[in-house]
């Protein structure tokens, strides 16, 4: 073939090429292979106790059953559209889900969770939920995932986050011979500056020295509260600057909705899951950080599905006061699923509940999204695999090279989280080796033989 290209041409211009591909590699690497919870659940830290996820899963499960006894019950207040036995399906998992592990990932919260409170008092509870935290340690009730959130690195209480966190850790590896639980994460909230996580930073690597932690143990998760985190004063995205800032320590980052729509200017009344100006943030937030393997989580329903009235002793409810307990209930948990689908639909993965309750709309958006999709991913993945990625047509859904990896993590994702079982994972003509692989590239050149 006659070619124009001298070969000492090609090499010059490609070894420039060649650094910066493996430069954009290094911060790009993609999509990470770390499980991601599918929530975090926010309480107060003076509250949590070493059995807290049992119980509070008991909550989410007694709740379930008083005011959607059965899957055609939840399905209409959810306004589930599969069949019956896919709304079965989703009812049934959600129910294994909260026998079996009702919490994915929990922080002990001594900011908004939490409140001011006199200092000898913080430090007080500092102290005694890291003994807790220890004693779940032990005794293998803490989740998958758990962390604190201390308040925030701003001017006016910068002094006592620092001592919460100190406090908190030392004690904490005091309790455990120097151990921390897995998956176990600071959140430093209200985060403006890329300075405030150089400081927590700094902060780690003192508390890393003085407690045997190998450098880089005690990861940092920044929360996106405000307008100046998305754009600084000079007008350039921030999102990147914070989490380099973090010197490799950042593995997630948090949506907080009502600061920022507060910071943004929205009165109360408006300060949704749904409002526009969350989504600029979170398209942001996406945009900013695809790619690099960082975990995004969405925020809250703050409308919670607890009923307004209660039972006292000797002084039963009233079929009144039951209807408006179920109307609330009801509601609340309407609202929590079309929020937790938005955030899913949109590429967050993860969410805030306040209460056990939430659970229950938590689990069910995940599964039904999910199941609801998996018969269609499972068709096209499987048309596109054994076309060999070459660009195809499953029904009217056209298919080219950048859908390959995106079907797969749709399984992969599923799986994780519980939604889809490995079996059903088949469906796509994948072995389980292929589909734990995680990689579309790695099977297709399996199945070349290359």
């Amino acid at each position: 073939m006659k070619t124009s290209l001298q070969p000492d041409e090609i090499e010059k211009i490609s070894a420039s090429l060649s650094e910066a591909n493996k430069t954009f590699m290094r911060h790009y690497p993609g999509e990470s292979n770390r499980q991601q919870a599918v929530h975090t659940v926010y309480g107060g830290a003076h509250l949590f106790k070493a059995d807290s996820p049992p119980k509070l899963g008991a909550v989410a499960l007694r709740s379930l059953q008083d005011y959607a006894p059965d899957s055609k019950t939840l399905s209409e207040i959810l306004g589930l559209t599969g069949d019956e036995q896919l709304t079965q399906k989703v009812y049934d998992r959600v129910v294994e889900k909260l026998q079996r592990e009702p919490v994915e990932d929990f922080r002990l919260d001594f900011e908004d969770g939490y409140g001011n409170r006199a200092d000898a008092e913080e430090d007080g509870h500092a102290a005694s939920s890291a003994t807790e935290v220890a004693r779940g340690l032990a005794a293998n009730s803490l989740p998958p995932f758990i962390g604190i959130r201390i308040k925030p690195l701003s001017e006016d209480l910068r002094v006592r986050s620092v001592r919460t966190l100190d406090i908190f850790i030392t004690s904490l590896l005091g309790e455990t011979g120097g151990k921390l639980p897995d998956n176990f994460v600071i959140t430093v909230p209200k985060v403006q500056l890329p300075e405030q996580v150089t400081a927590a930073v700094r902060f780690f690597e003192i508390l890393e020295q003085r407690n045997g932690l190998a450098a880089g143990t005690l990861k940092i998760e920044p929360m996106i509260e405000t307008p100046q985190a998305i754009i600084n004063q000079r007008g350039a995205i921030a999102l990147g600057s914070l989490v380099d800032a973090a010197e490799g320590r950042c593995q997630s980052v948090h949506f907080g909705v009502y600061d920022y729509t507060a910071s943004a200017g929205i009165t109360a009344a408006y300060q949704t899951m749904g409002h526009p100006s969350c989504d600029f943030a979170r398209q942001m937030m996406l945009v900013s950080l695809a790619g690099t393997g960082i975990h995004l989580s969405d925020g809250a329903t703050n409308i919670l599905p607890v009923g307004p009235h209660r039972p006292s002793e000797g002084k039963p409810l009233t079929d009144d006061q039951l209807r408006q307990n179920r109307e609330a209930v009801h509601g609340a948990w309407r609202l929590g699923f079309d929020d937790n689908m938005h955030s899913l639909r949109t590429g967050f993965y993860q969410g805030w509940d306040l209460h056990p309750a939430q659970f229950v709309t938590r689990y069910a958006a995940v599964y039904s999204f999910f199941l609801e999709g998996l018969t269609s991913a499972s068709g096209r993945l499987k048309s596109f695999v054994e076309k060999a990625a070459l660009a195809s047509l499953f029904g009217d859904v056209f298919d080219d090279a950048a859908t390959g990896q995106g079907l797969l993590n749709f399984f992969l994702r599923g799986i994780a989280c519980g939604a889809i079982t490995e079996n059903e994972a088949l469906a796509t003509g994948l072995a389980l080796e292929e589909l734990r692989s995680r990689s579309f590239l790695k099977i297709l050149q399996g199945r070349r033989g290359s």
